[in-house]
């Protein structure tokens, strides 16, 4: 007969193998770790936890995770307001801001819509991005560039496709990252060059 976890172990297990990436092979061997560990680095890592969820909100204007409201980069006035670049998540705007070539400004969509997955545009931050350019130019603040800077898949595509669909006829310009990006790739996973050129070769829609 094998041998089993006591119940507390295995109920960690469990919950560790609900992580993305994670598998009950991986999740048993952090379990394991965990208790190997000294106590104190533990409940370091309970504390770190608790207090992405408790400190931890959406900015009001980008969407971006943040601890303050609104977060940095909207609060930061060296950035160009008269750009917005649009990406599916937290990940994909870490990316681009590494690349250090786009100083403008952020809107996350907190993913793509995906009819199969029962995600519609009210599902996303899509109104939200609507209210915010009519808000700028509103307030004499009209941008310049929407840059939709989402990945690949053919959901993303779609995304994009009703977004500018739906700002037709608009006096700036919509733009989209250079297809030197793999297909069906999200661009938090592209390397550092790719993302460069698709940058600084964007084109219009």
């Amino acid at each position: 007969m094998a041998a089993k976890h006591p119940p507390q172990i295995t109920d960690l297990i469990e919950r560790l193998s609900k992580l993305p990436g994670l598998g009950t092979k991986s999740a048993t061997r952090l379990a394991l770790y965990f208790l190997s560990c000294d106590v104190s680095e533990v409940r370091a890592l309970t504390n770190a936890l608790t207090a992405v969820k408790e400190e931890i909100k959406f900015c009001s204007k980008c969407h971006n995770y943040t601890d303050a409201d609104p977060c940095p980069l909207c609060s930061d006035q060296s950035r160009d307001s008269g750009q917005i670049c649009v990406v599916e998540s937290p990940a994909d705007l870490l990316a681009i801001e590494a690349s250090g070539l786009y100083k403008g400004l952020y809107h996350v969509l907190g993913g793509v819509i995906s009819p199969l997955s029962g995600i519609g545009p009210e599902d996303l931050h899509i109104e939200q991005l609507f209210e915010r350019i009519d808000g700028l130019s509103a307030k004499g603040e009209p941008i310049r560039e929407l840059l939709l800077a989402t990945g690949g898949s053919s959901d993303a595509e779609s995304t994009c496709v009703y977004i500018s669909e739906r700002l037709k006829n608009r006096e700036f310009t919509v733009t989209r990252l250079a297809r030197g990006l793999p297909v069906g790739v999200d661009i938090e996973y592209v390397d550092l060059g790719t993302l460069k050129q698709a940058l600084e070769y964007r084109r219009k829609t």
